[in-house]
């Protein structure tokens, strides 16, 4: 009997087989060890292959694809319902198996190296910034508690860190706590250089990749946003319209309806919460400028501000900067200022 589909659940050391044949019937259930998996697949004849989209999924789709097997990730979420009873690496590759052969499942793109590594620069620079912040944080509480107050910013905060790792301000309080504030100084420093020397490698990464620059025209998109945008998508014909590329960042409202009674509450937030938050920074940006600058802003923002508050409002910009994004990534453009849309023959 010759499979046709294979289950692949992924682990880091154990990984769990379930293969069928043409029929439907089970012809291989069986566990590897992280060095049998690619032996095993290159002895089969090329077949559909199925897997969670988790981490190291789009490693194994490369190597599987290379041995000229068709590869397809699917979310974990979509595989839950497909699983009959209990919870083991047997029942998940079943799972698999049977999710990735229905007409109606989505499934998501694989990446390439470069996109991973483009986006470890996110990963590790969104981590940089919280690790900043509690830092700074720290330095702040300590010295409230002793009755000194910084003002209010980053680069004041940062200032006094200076000051205070070069010795040239000895803060009044009692020499322990100036030692952890020299500590705690030291860390912040470095940190805060660290994220410049990430920031940089963005926007080179930037000015080097096209998809990147022609995101950048967006208004409220930049290198941080572009390079994140253009490194998560990797294929954009897989939404049939704006809408579903916003609805996958969850930017959309969540329904429940019944009965012919549409019901829309608030957005879902499924999806990327990275993405979806640079986009509302983005917007967000948008209303900024557009009360200190009305007569440079889109007359459809201050139209929007008019009506809701600001914070409605920039979560309605994000979902239709989403949809903008989609439509330059997937049309090869660059952002039209007043653009109208053409209607449909």
């Amino acid at each position: 009997m010759q499979i046709t589909t294979v289950g692949l659940d992924l682990a880091k050391r154990v990984f769990q087989i379930h293969a069928v044949d043409a029929s439907g019937d089970v012809v291989v259930r069986k566990a590897l060890r992280r060095s049998q998996v690619l032996p095993f697949f290159t002895k089969l004849p090329p077949c559909l292959v199925g897997m969670e989209a988790c981490g190291t999924s789009h490693h194994w789709a490369r190597e599987l694809t290379e041995l000229g097997h068709e590869v397809r990730l699917m979310p974990p979420a979509y595989v839950k319902p497909y699983v009959k009873r209990g919870k083991n690496d047997a029942v998940d590759a079943e799972a698999i198996c049977e999710a990735v052969t229905r007409p109606t499942m989505r499934f998501v793109a694989m990446k390439s190296a470069e996109q991973q590594a483009a986006l470890s620069l996110h990963r590790t620079r969104n981590l940089l910034v919280k690790q900043r912040t509690q830092l700074v944080n720290m330095i702040r509480g300590l010295l409230a508690e002793f009755g000194i107050d910084i003002p209010e910013g980053l680069e004041r905060a940062l200032g006094l860190a200076r000051q205070i790792a070069a010795k040239q301000v000895t803060p009044d309080v009692p020499s322990m706590a100036t030692q952890i504030l020299g500590l705690l100084s030291g860390q912040v420093l470095d940190t805060h250089v660290r994220l410049q020397a990430i920031d940089r490698s963005i926007i080179a990464l930037q000015r080097s990749d096209d998809m990147a620059r022609r995101l950048s025209t967006i208004p409220g998109i930049g290198p941080v946003g572009a390079t994140a945008l253009a490194a998560s998508v990797a294929d954009p014909g897989q939404f049939r319209s704006g809408r579903e590329f916003a609805a996958w960042l969850g930017l959309t409202p969540s329904q429940n309806s019944s009965g012919g009674k549409d019901r829309l509450g608030r957005i879902t937030k499924m999806g990327d919460r990275y993405l979806r938050k640079l986009l509302v920074i983005g917007a967000t940006s948008l209303i900024r400028r557009a009360r200190h600058k009305p007569e440079t802003a889109d007359p459809r923002l201050i139209a929007l501000l008019a009506r809701k508050p600001a914070r409605v409002a920039s979560v309605a910009m994000a979902n239709k900067m989403a949809r903008v994004v989609w439509a330059i990534m997937a049309r090869g453009e660059t952002y039209q200022a007043r653009h109208a849309p053409q209607q449909a023959a």
